[in-house]
């Protein structure tokens, strides 16, 4: 089974995806706009997420909003919505829509020498170092990251999340302001962990508000709404 994480109430944790990062791709067609992204896979069935709604699971052959799943790989499905087929990749979300095509604030990012796509920002006006994770399901900060974005805690929801060391605890909260190059998102929900991390993951809760576009090393990220 491939899933992406999940918040859940009642102490029950949300767990981090296990997604494979790949070039996320935009179809331009004169429709209204239709947002897909494939976010966990199962044998014959495919999870996702249509137009920025809760997770969804169909079964090959079903259809959900227009949108036909048609087949399912080990890492990839194929879907059918907007009169075209799409192969999209575990992690990878499409916009089809002429209007997803139009320009509006990017972030251009480079690869680092380790493949990752890390970059400077703020959140809340708090300067922060972002690494791009499309297996995050929100943003996620450190302690000390949190008290100087000057987070408070005290209305948080606390959770679990699953580490690769286990379970920890975290807090949901929503975000003020999250500024990356040109693009500022507000009330962006994110994690707090009850330790220091060494970056701030830049989550979905982020990254499924932009159209995204890798090309080899550099990634183009471009502001929907």
């Amino acid at each position: 089974m491939r899933l992406i994480s999940t918040w859940r109430r009642g102490g029950v944790g949300w767990g981090h995806f296990s997604a494979v990062f790949g070039a996320c791709l935009m179809i331009a067609t004169p429709a209204l706009a239709t947002e897909v992204g494939l976010v966990g896979l199962f044998p014959g069935k495919a999870v996702l997420i249509i137009n920025g709604s809760a997770p969804r699971t169909l079964s090959i052959g079903s259809k959900l909003n227009d949108v036909k799943l048609i087949a399912v790989e080990q890492d990839a499905a194929t879907l059918e919505f907007d009169g075209k087929r799409q192969r999209l990749l575990i992690g990878q979300h499409v916009v089809s829509s002429e209007a997803a095509t139009q320009a509006g604030q990017t972030i251009n990012l480079t690869a680092d020498p380790g493949g990752h796509f890390t970059t400077i920002g703020t959140v809340n006006g708090a300067t922060m170092r972002f690494l791009v994770d499309t297996g995050a399901s929100f943003i996620s900060l450190g302690a000390s990251d949190a008290r100087r974005a000057n987070i408070d805690l005290n209305k948080a929801q606390p959770g679990m999340s699953m580490t690769a060391n286990g379970p920890v605890p975290v807090w949901r909260v929503k975000l003020n302001t999250v500024k990356v190059g040109d693009v500022t998102l507000n009330d962006v929900d994110a994690a707090v962990h009850n330790i220091d991390l060494p970056v701030v993951l830049l989550g979905m809760s982020f990254l499924s508000r932009m159209e995204m576009k890798r090309d080899g090393e550099t990634m183009t990220l471009r502001k929907r709404y």
